[in-house]
């Protein structure tokens, strides 16, 4: 390691530590090794130009945000509710089961944790308390944690950002999420079910039979995105892309002609709202892409790798450390940092090792979604806090339930990677 990498790095952990955004304080410590290094450092502001213009992946990011802003501005997300309390409400704990098949649906619409836990976290929340028969705590709990399924079953920005740097089909990407985004939600429903019933909470009142045909006639165009989506994509006729932008002009056309409950005034908010939300993303991407390029440039991630192999460490276990580093490193940081800056280094190990890059990205981002509830960082717990004023303490003590069950999916998803790479093989990946 360089004199010029060693100051950029002194540099990073400096700025970070004293508050400063982490998109500004990688560019920083970035620019600050260039100086160091003897580089131009216009070559900043080049590999930024390059690694984003030129990639038309990046373009899927905004349209999902626009896509999923647009689902929680009308009565989308209502309707889809409706169709899950029916469904699921009737069971012991129901309405925690709503609360997890609702962030299943809506997570085929959004491709955000934090989009997922705003909009229609929100409202599951006040149909859990208005009544008193789940705490406010452990109501803002499941809600952070079945948030974390919307990243993985697909649509996924953080996928499309791992597709970035690893070079890998954005489709086998979303394939690999389907099945452990149904895994990590039979394992909340399942602790949902548990507590419930120590805890004694009373049935809600059933749904009848007959209502449910007009219940989900009533749900039926909002159910029918992720279908769309998953059919362009596996059926050739859109890119990821492209697709990325059918779910923001559905979204549209659905919230605005056929359930008529989008106006100019709100329109324009949410495009306001998503085009802050693009470009908070797209700093830490610019960031990334630069900070990358340092590391490049001291080989780092090829000598970690030839390191690894000459140590002859197993897959299973470099595997096993790096979800145990991802797990810590969760706790503190966000996930498009992770993904963007952390993931990188590993990729060259990985692959040399023989880690499947499609089950590697899928673990990764599941890691990464974990990292979103687990204190003291937990992004998605400062979310609702701020959406519900429900104290930040009541939620963390609710919350490890949560956490140990997902680990635990986690877990089985690393041992089993068929879990995985099953439906991508049906599709044609060749693993």
């Amino acid at each position: 390691m360089s004199l010029a990498f060693g100051v950029g790095l002194i540099a990073l952990l400096g700025l970070s530590a004293i508050g400063m955004p982490i998109a500004f304080s990688i560019i920083l410590s970035s620019v600050a090794y260039l100086a160091i290094a003897g580089q131009d450092i216009a070559l900043a502001g080049e590999q930024i130009l390059t690694g984003t213009y030129k990639s038309f992946i990046l373009l899927a990011v905004p349209l999902f945000i626009v896509a999923a802003n647009i689902m929680n501005a009308g009565t989308i997300s209502d309707r889809l509710l409706s169709f899950c309390v029916a469904v699921v409400g009737r069971f012991r704990g129901g309405m925690g089961h709503v609360n997890v098949v609702a962030s299943l649906i809506f997570s085929g619409m959004s491709g955000s944790a934090v989009a997922d836990a705003a909009g229609i976290g929100k409202i599951i929340i006040q149909m859990m308390t208005k009544d008193g028969r789940y705490p406010a705590g452990y109501a803002a709990a499941i809600t952070a944690a079945s948030a974390t399924i919307g990243p993985i079953i697909p649509p996924s920005i953080p996928m499309v950002l791992y597709a970035l740097i690893s070079n890998q089909s954005i489709g086998y990407l979303f394939l690999g999420g389907i099945v452990p985004g149904l895994v990590m939600g039979a394992v909340l429903m399942a602790m949902n079910w548990r507590i419930a019933k120590k805890r004694d909470i009373p049935l809600e009142t059933a749904v009848a039979v007959r209502d449910l045909p007009g219940i989900t006639l009533n749900a039926f165009p909002a159910l029918l995105m992720p279908a769309i989506l998953l059919w362009g994509i596996y059926g050739g006729v859109t890119t990821p892309t492209e697709a990325a932008g059918v779910a923001a002009a559905y979204a549209l056309i659905l919230a605005g002609v056929f359930y008529r409950t989008l106006s100019v005034k709100s329109l324009y908010e949410i495009l306001v709202d998503s085009a802050r939300s693009s470009a908070a993303v797209g700093l830490v991407i610019g960031g990334a892409l630069i900070l990358n390029f340092v590391v490049a440039s001291e080989n780092i991630p090829n000598q970690m790798a030839d390191l690894l192999v000459g140590l002859d460490v197993h897959p299973l276990v470099f595997f096993l450390g790096v979800n145990v580093l991802l797990l810590a490193l969760g706790a503190i940081l966000d996930a498009t940092t992770i993904i963007l800056v952390i993931l990188p280094l590993f990729l060259p190990s990985a692959e040399k090792l023989g880690i499947d890059l499609v089950h590697f990205g899928v673990i990764a981002v599941i890691n990464c979604m974990i990292g979103l509830i687990t204190p003291p960082y937990g992004i998605l717990l400062f979310v609702i806090n701020a959406v519900t004023d429900i104290p930040l303490g009541e939620i963390i003590r609710e919350v490890w339930g949560f956490i140990v069950v997902l680990i635990g999916a986690l877990l089985l998803l690393i041992l089993v990677p068929d879990l995985v790479l099953w439906l991508p093989r049906v599709f044609g990946y060749a693993a």
